[in-house]
């Protein structure tokens, strides 16, 4: 019995966290934390694979706890002789100063050239991975420096850019079409030794977006029947479904929520649990509502509410919306006030430069029909080829995020925070915008957009233009004369950089909280400078996150 992915830290909490492991066989498991009692728990087996979450309990609080992993009584992590730290249980509680980072976009790829070139130089080019960077420097600094939180918003595999070794070795051949193929994929990505002692050691939580499955997916409703009429599309939507919930969303979920998940106690203690998991994929993707992949989570004093932007959106023209009711009625159970700060993390931006925020918000409506049939097909190519699909896209969802952030902010939904952030990725540039509400709106909180991407993915030097343009003031007018025109109203809020321009490294950034204090930084994830070895992160941005009275509320 081999360990064959992980382990991964997934869920924490004060005094407690889940383990996640991938056997090569069926057996038992067992985390044993330094000094305290070990956890151990049955493998279940779904499509031939085998796995294990593993609830570690009376774990000292606000610690980092060095584990092992053994298989059927055999310690198989640590592995022998390596070159990293020994991994931890990390804990916290909700007066402990805390340390999140968030980002999205990882391709996998290898570490030497040409996939650490640039892409203008090479078409494989990547540069070098900004993830590697942060555990390469963790490894040598003590544990309790260590971030509190990983939250990885989106795109954690490509099923449509595959690693280069996987090529030929897949069930679609180059194309990714099975559960096995994305097994492939997440060992290729997760099991690189950097990164599986990375995801070892810092608590996890994570949320799919287009990449995960295909890119554009739920674009439209144009784009999913097209899709849906390639004979190879069925078998790789359920296969995604099926594993995102084994790899990813099983361990965004408190231990609490997992007990009571009626389909993970069937994984569990099913002989066969293979044909419910499919029944449940195939169903996820055919309707909308009865399937929800947003969590929340605690982490020290913020609440991190992780919304599904993406699996559960609403296609019909004219009734485009982010997420159906159900899921609607859930954000606003849980986003509310009542803590010091609350972390919105949704995969794509709510608040974007001016230019794409109208042109998303025009193409919306003249998808719909508001200028004639012809436009409307125009509308709809652009739709697509532009990935004019964020927030803006979906006007009636941004409106009600606004409103629901003015409610939260003014404090109508429980004391307000000090700070509201909505965390997103997505769109291969970082940024930090600050939000303005109208006078009279009794907003107390700071509102921020902050927005990280990509770990490793960078734009290339034509696409970083357009984003750059897109940001500046006669773009902006441009395209609010052309929506306007459309009939898309103004938006209740306002809001701009808290710097002069967005980045484009490959990048990581970090949310310092300590009490009702916030602090943005963003680093860049640079080739030694003698261009050979490991990457190292250099700070390029840091700012507290607090309100200007000037512009939050005017």
């Amino acid at each position: 019995m081999k360990l064959v992915l992980g382990p991964l830290l997934r869920h924490a909490g004060t005094d407690e966290a889940t383990v996640w492991v991938q056997t090569s066989e069926p057996g038992t498991v067992e985390v044993r934390p330094e000094g305290r009692r070990a956890a151990t728990e049955r493998t279940f087996t779904v499509e031939g694979h085998h796995y294990a979450l593993i609830h570690v309990t009376e774990l000292p609080p606000d610690t980092a706890t060095p584990y092992e992993v053994a298989l059927d009584g055999e310690v198989v992590w640590p592995e022998p002789e390596s070159r990293f730290p020994p991994s931890v249980l990390r804990t916290h509680t909700p007066h402990d100063p805390v340390r999140i980072v968030f980002g999205s976009c990882r391709v996998a790829a290898p570490h030497e050239p040409p996939h650490t070139l640039r892409k203008d130089e090479h078409p494989d080019g990547r540069e070098v991975d900004a993830l590697r960077g942060l555990a390469l420097r963790m490894a040598k600094t003590p544990a309790e420096e260590w971030p509190h939180a990983l939250l990885l918003l989106g795109d954690q595999v490509y099923a449509d850019e595959v690693h280069p070794g996987l090529e030929g070795h897949l069930d679609g051949g180059d194309m990714v079409v099975s559960y096995d193929d994305y097994v492939q994929l997440y060992v290729a990505a997760w099991g690189e030794p950097v990164i599986r002692w990375l995801l070892s050691t810092i608590p996890s939580a994570m949320i799919f977006d287009d990449h995960d499955v295909h890119d554009d997916w739920n674009t439209s409703i144009e784009w999913v029947t097209e899709m849906r009429q390639k004979a190879w599309w069925r078998k790789r939507i359920v296969s995604a479904f099926e594993s995102y919930l084994i790899y990813q969303h099983l361990g965004n979920l408190s231990p609490v929520e997992r007990a009571e998940f009626e389909l993970y106690e069937h994984l569990r203690t099913a002989e066969d649990p293979t044909p419910r998991l499919r029944a449940f994929a195939k169903q996820a993707d055919e309707e909308v509502e009865g399937t929800r992949w947003s969590f929340c989570r605690d982490i020290g004093p913020a609440r991190v509410v992780m919304i599904d932007s993406r699996a559960g959106r609403v296609l019909d023209p004219g009734k485009r919306s982010m997420v159906d009711p159900d899921e609607w009625r859930w954000i606003e159970e849980h986003a509310t006030g009542g803590v010091d700060h609350l972390l919105l993390g949704t995969s794509l931006p709510m608040f974007m430069g001016p230019a794409l925020h109208w042109l998303e918000a025009w193409n919306e409506v003249v998808a719909d029909g508001a200028w004639g049939k012809g436009v409307k097909i125009v509308a709809e190519k652009l739709r697509q080829e532009l990935d004019l699909e964020h927030w803006p896209a979906f006007q009636a969802s941004f409106r009600r995020m606004c409103d629901l952030l003015v409610e939260v902010g003014a404090g109508r939904r429980g004391a307000a925070p000090s700070t509201i952030c909505l965390l997103s990725g997505d769109v291969h540039h970082a940024y930090l915008a600050e939000v303005g509400f109208l006078s009279g709106s009794g907003v107390q909180s700071s509102v921020w957009q902050a927005v990280c991407s990509p770990f490793r993915n960078p734009l290339d030097t034509k696409e970083r233009r357009i984003i750059l343009g897109a940001w500046t003031r006669g773009a902006g007018r441009t395209a609010r004369a052309l929506a306007k025109r459309a009939g898309v109203a103004d938006p209740p809020v306002r809001w701009r950089l808290a710097h002069e321009k967005p980045w484009f490294n490959n990048q990581i950034a970090m949310l310092e909280l300590e009490g009702k204090r916030a602090t943005f930084v963003l680093e860049k994830a640079i080739p030694p400078e003698d261009g050979k070895g490991e990457p190292v992160l250099e700070r390029v941005f840091a700012r507290p996150i607090e309100p200007n009275a000037d512009y939050t509320r005017t």
